[in-house]
Formats: C-alpha cells, sequence, structure tokens
C-alpha cells in the first residue's frame, strides 16, 4: 500500500489525536492518523508523547508479531506490541515491559504504527 509523503519524506496524515476512541473512529474510516501515546510502557521504542504515524488496518492488512498497533483491550485504547499470533486471527497485545494487556481479535486493532516521528 502506497501513501503520499511529504517533501521531508514522512507520510502524510489527515487528523492528529492521542490513543483513544476518536483516533480509532478516523482510522477506521481509512484516514491515515498522527497519534501521540502517552505514558512510559512502551520506552524505549516510544517516549512518552512521541507521536507515530498509524495507518488503518483492513483485512488485508498484514500484521505480525513485534508491530506495533492501535488498539483496544479489555476497553482500554493502546498503541502496543504485537506479543504473538493466536488461531483465529487473534492477538496478544502488551507493552514494552513485559506486561500482557490480553488477546483480541483484528476488529479491535484499529491502525499499524508505520512511521516513528
Amino acid at each position: 500500500m502506497e501513501f503520499c509523503k511529504d517533501n521531508g519524506g514522512h507520510i502524510i496524515y489527515t487528523f492528529s489525536g492521542l490513543e483513544n476512541k476518536i483516533s480509532a473512529e478516523h482510522l477506521k474510516a481509512g484516514e491515515v492518523c498522527k497519534i501521540t501515546g502517552i505514558g512510559n510502557s512502551m520506552t524505549p521504542i516510544l517516549k512518552s508523547r512521541q507521536p507515530v504515524i498509524c495507518i488503518p488496518v483492513t483485512k488485508d492488512t498484514i500484521l505480525a508479531k513485534c508491530d506495533i498497533v492501535l488498539c483496544k483491550v479489555n476497553g482500554h485504547y493502546y498503541l502496543h506490541l504485537i506479543w504473538s499470533l493466536k488461531p483465529g486471527d487473534r492477538f496478544l497485545i502488551g507493552n514494552n515491559h513485559n506486561h500482557p494487556n490480553g488477546v483480541i481479535s483484528r476488529n479491535n486493532i484499529y491502525g499499524k504504527v508505520v512511521e516513528i516521528l
């Protein structure tokens, strides 16, 4: 999948927000988003308030172990890692400090990080 880039080589986004339901809705609508996570659960990969570019996840998006995704686990929105793939198009999600969040389906993964800013 190709995305438009600016003169600096960064992917152009149409929405900027936090790791929350609003950002998830924009991704579900097919928009590329700049998303800012708050907290230290992903250090040193991501620092608190370090923005990332997320592309929408569709049924055709390839998701793999160690991808960072915007997802919803147990009612909470996270920019966290896919720890492993489970049968039935399900994924174990967790942070970068050995804390699992839970297993979710693809329907609860809204965006895939393609660029760390």
